[in-house]
């Protein structure tokens, strides 16, 4: 089955359908609930439309620890509910819905106390493997520490004194939103980005609707809906505002942040995790990259791009290389990213690290429903739960959720490929590793990569700057995946941002060119995105040198946002 492409055409047809149809739901904001909310809507019969005020996953869900996991640490603080709930949609992501997407990571968990921790671990351990059903990877072991060792010979003699091997999963957060919208417009859905909602329409009280402003095209469209569902995270205060709806739930942001190295400057056959006096510390395995990650820290500062200063970076360098016996400098720094956690508050004195992420449902008012807190792996289940709730007295009879059964875009007819990948290596002069590298990116969507390929031989070599991959995942990033500009190629389609040393700069030209022609761009709109891109860049380098979170979001604020860009409506 062919994909539906969410090129630009597309989007102009989305929101021309908005201005005129009537929805069953409208639903605000484009990251991993908010889409996941569209498909599990769309996949029950009802008519859906989604608008998105950046990019897709632009907020939180891009700048995540990249992890499907259960939440090991929850199991401390006693959220046993959260954690088995994690576990079975860990398994389903795994096995039935996205399995090109969703791939199992091995971790090691050093112990530094003899008898009691190995116990009190272990036991947490079995419990995280036998929760949530049926285990869908390997039973976790006890190491010794020499046999440790073999596993992570990058570790300090004294860092450990036995471990604990386990398994989580790993996806690309990004990808997967990105991915969740375009199985939503397949199933009929009318998705657009960089729309963003101005104001509601009312009926007395109850909204009816909303006032969206098309970014790109600097028009206003009335969009009418019969329920209009919020899964803007740490946006949530501000659409409250918008609304003019109060006693809603409550949303505090609290920013991680991630440091990402080359994976030859640690030695370890294996992901690592460690706790720290704030959060935890995970060393994850990502193509040829670590990720080093994560802090958490209250942040009230600018939402759009929370900034990583000196001192974040400082705090992952520090508890990285009291674990690594060849420690990290600076100078291994390839990129780095922050991310907001939006988390439902509980009173103005509580740390963030003490809240918990299950999530809300709200109604403030009539005919608005607000889902809010969670996390990125239980997506799925918040989808339902705001449906669910949304579809009450809608006047129709609506089915149960079935997204449980439904894959996503890319996930039919993978496993086959997979099997099939040396014969297409061989007959697109490409390495395995390349078609391996493309089918956990696209699945079965990569024919539609070969297609480009076929008429234009080129699209087979390597991204000018970002050899990690082909030039045919520029230009497919805008012919098909909803990529507007070059910021969400290279930040969000790509991972060339924080994947290259110079953040993606050397990639910018090649990729700007190659999209050009697809996205309508004539020289002067060429250069200006290369301008813009560059200034992020400029930006983004500045904050991270900044001594605090306040220094930094300053130094960040310094480059225009794409937004800004457009002039008001008049």
């Amino acid at each position: 089955m062919k994909s539906v492409p969410l090129g630009a055409q597309y989007r102009l047809a989305a929101l021309g359908r908005m201005a005129e149809e009537e929805f069953d739901v409208l639903i605000v904001g484009g990251g991993v609930t908010g889409a996941g909310a569209a498909l599990d809507a769309v996949t029950r019969g009802l008519s859906v439309a989604v608008v998105e005020a950046r990019d897709w996953a632009a907020g939180t869900s891009s700048r995540s620890s990249k992890l499907i996991h259960g939440g090991l640490r929850y199991l401390e603080q006693l959220d046993f509910g959260l954690v088995r709930e994690a576990l079975k949609e860990r398994g389903v992501l795994l096995r039935q819905i996205a399995p090109h997407l969703v791939n199992p990571v091995p971790f090691l968990l050093p112990l530094q106390h003899r008898v009691w921790e190995r116990a009190y671990i272990g036991a947490g351990v079995l419990l995280y493997d036998t929760m949530g059903g049926a285990r869908a990877l390997p039973m976790h072991k006890h190491l010794s520490k020499k046999a440790a060792l073999r596993k992570a010979p990058g570790l300090k003699q004294d860092a450990l004194i036995g471990a604990i091997q386990y398994y989580d999963a790993q996806v690309d957060d990004a990808r997967y939103v990105m991915t969740l919208a375009r199985t939503a417009a397949q199933y009929g859905a009318a998705v657009a980005t960089r729309s963003r909602v101005t104001g509601f329409l009312r009926e007395g009280e109850r909204v009816t609707g909303a006032v969206v402003r098309d970014l790109e095209n600097d028009r206003e469209i009335r969009v009418r809906a019969k329920r209009v569902i919020a899964a803007t995270g740490v946006w949530t205060d501000d659409l409250h505002e918008l609304a003019n709806a109060h006693g809603g739930v409550k949303v505090r942001a609290s920013k991680g942040v991630h440091i990402v190295v080359p994976r030859n400057r640690i030695d370890l056959d294996t992901g690592l995790i460690s706790r720290t006096e704030k959060s935890v510390l995970f060393i994850i395995p990502w193509g040829n990259h670590w990720i080093v990650g994560t802090t958490d820290t209250d942040w009230s500062l600018d939402r759009r791009h929370p900034a990583a200063s000196a001192a974040d970076i400082e705090y992952l360098l520090k508890h990285a290389n009291a674990l690594l016996a060849n420690p990290l400098t600076h100078d291994d720094i390839e990129g780095v990213y922050a991310g907001l956690r939006p988390l439902v508050s509980a009173g103005e004195n509580v740390q963030t690290t003490k809240l918990s992420r299950e999530h809300v449902v709200t109604e403030p008012a009539p005919g608005l429903f607000v889902i809010a807190g969670g996390k990125y792996t239980t997506y799925r289940v918040m989808a339902k739960d705001v449906i669910d709730s949304a579809a009450k007295n809608l006047g129709t009879h609506v089915p149960e959720s079935v997204t449980e059964n439904v894959g996503l875009l890319g996930a039919d007819g993978y496993a086959a490929l997979w099997n099939e990948r040396a014969r297409l290596a061989k007959k697109y002069g490409l390495g395995q590793h390349r078609i391996e590298h493309l089918l956990r990116r696209y699945g079965s969507c990569i024919d539609e990569l070969f297609e480009l390929i076929d008429a234009d031989p080129d699209l087979a070599k390597p991204l000018g700057g970002a050899g990690d991959y082909l030039r045919v995942e520029a230009v497919y990033a805008a012919s098909h995946e909803g990529a507007l500009h070059l910021d969400d190629i290279l930040t969000r389609r790509t991972r060339a941002s924080i994947e290259q040393r110079d953040r993606g700069v050397a990639a910018a030209r090649d990729a700007a060119t190659l999209v050009a022609p697809v996205l309508g761009w004539d020289a002067a709109t060429t250069e200006s995105e290369l301008d813009r891109y560059l200034e992020r860049v400029k930006a983004e380098l500045d904050a991270n040198s900044q001594p605090d979170d306040l220094t930094a979001d300053e130094a960040r604020l310094a480059a225009e946002d794409l937004s800004d860009a457009i002039a008001p409506l008049a």
